[in-house]
This record gives structure tokens, sequence and C-alpha cells, in this order.
């Protein structure tokens, strides 16, 4: 049975970092015809303590009964909410080299609710060439109206990027550049830095601390750091 939409409050960043790992696991019991789940069951896939998803959950308003686990329905739509999968987003991304087609061609790349709108480069090599259905469109013509920016060009001209994409109203910026952008109060910047995931990936590694892998690059199949540890 569907639940109506009730506003979370608000939730973490470690509970926001797992929310699409439960996502993933509750879809899957979708999948196989299953109406119920539970904490320990959940937990159990993620690699937490059932304390910890039952504690990242509650964040979610009213689910489940003591004792009976969650409507596996119910929580793929609360979790959906959550993350804003009932919405639309517009999503337009900048710089076709190996990483931007690679993400373009993912079949995972676009969360539920978010549409591709434009592809831009700067190369006249791959300016008017069709990728994903799109025409790719020059850096140098005017910015579609976009929810999020993607951004994947060499860091030297990430800021440049940057600017022209908040020019066109964009306020949500995903930075595969290592480079650090200087952005107005009001745009949020995400940074996904493969070096970075790599050297964290190898602390873990050493270390013997747990079960990696979520988040987008989870996503994308690639290995990441563990958002799965409670603070």
């Amino acid at each position: 049975m569907a639940s109506s939409r009730l506003r979370p409050r608000k939730l973490s960043e470690p509970t926001i970092s797992r929310l699409p790992v439960y996502q993933r696991i509750v879809e899957g019991w979708q999948r196989r015809g299953e109406t119920s789940i539970d904490s320990r069951q959940i937990s159990e896939l993620a690699g937490v303590t059932a304390t910890t998803v039952r504690r990242d959950l509650a964040g979610l308003g009213s689910l489940g009964t003591r004792g009976s686990g969650y409507e596996v329905d119910v929580l793929v739509e609360r979790i959906g909410q959550a993350l804003g999968h009932d919405r639309s987003y517009k999503v337009v991304v900048v710089g076709l080299g190996n990483l931007g087609r690679a993400l373009v061609n993912s079949s995972n790349f676009l969360i539920r609710g978010a549409n591709l709108a434009a592809l831009y480069d700067s190369d006249p090599d791959i300016v008017g060439t069709v990728l994903a259905g799109h025409v790719v469109r020059s850096i140098d013509e005017e910015m579609v109206s976009a929810t999020v920016g993607v951004i994947c060009v060499p860091p030297e001209a990430a800021q440049a990027v940057a600017d022209q994409l908040v020019a066109a109203d964009v306020h949500a910026l995903l930075n595969f550049a290592p480079q650090v952008l200087n952005v107005p109060l009001g745009t949020a910047v995400h940074y996904v830095d493969f070096s970075i995931e790599l050297q964290i990936l190898m602390y873990h590694l050493n270390n013997g601390t747990g079960p990696l892998g979520g988040g987008l690059l989870h996503s994308l199949g690639i290995a990441a750091t563990n958002p799965l540890r409670t603070p």
C-alpha cells in the first residue's frame, strides 16, 4: 500500500550516504516479490548494524511496527521521497572525454526523475556528434536551464565552466575535476575526486576497516570509500 508523502526531518550526511544502499537492497526484495523486510536483513546486506538501520530509517517518519519489519513498497517509496526521486530534475554534462562519456552512457548515472537536458564540450571533433540521444553542443553556446551541472573537464577549465553554469541559474554542481570551485552562496557543490577516493580505499584496505562501496561511485560500479560505517 502506497504511503502519503511525508516530509522527513533533516538527515545527517552519513544517513544520506547510506540511504541509496538501503534503497538498492529493498528494491531487490521488491523485484523478487517480497512484501516485508526487517532491519537485521537490511543490515546484513549493507554491512552496518541493525541499530544503525533503524536509526537511519526513523528519520523518514513512521515506518513499520516493532517486531514485524518494514513494508517493502512503503520503504522503497519513502526512501525515494527522501532522496528526491519523486521530483523532476534536468541535468547538463560539460566535458565529454572518456569520463564524461562513461557517465552519460551508464545506465545508473541518472536517478529516477532526472533527465539529461544537454551535453557540452569544447573539442570541435566532439561538438555536433550524437551521444545518449543528444547532439553535443559547443561550450561557447548559452547554457540551457537545468537543475544540476556535471563538470567533467580538466582542472584548469573547471572554474570557468562552473561560472557558466552558475550564470545559467544552475545551483547544484557535481564536480569531477580535481579543482576546488569558487561559487556563490546558495550553490551546492559535491566533489568526486578519484585519486582521493583511491587513497581512502587503500587506507581501508591496509587497515582492515570493513566493507567498502557506496554513493555515486558505487552506483556506477566503482569501488569507493565506505559510507556505511557509523561516525
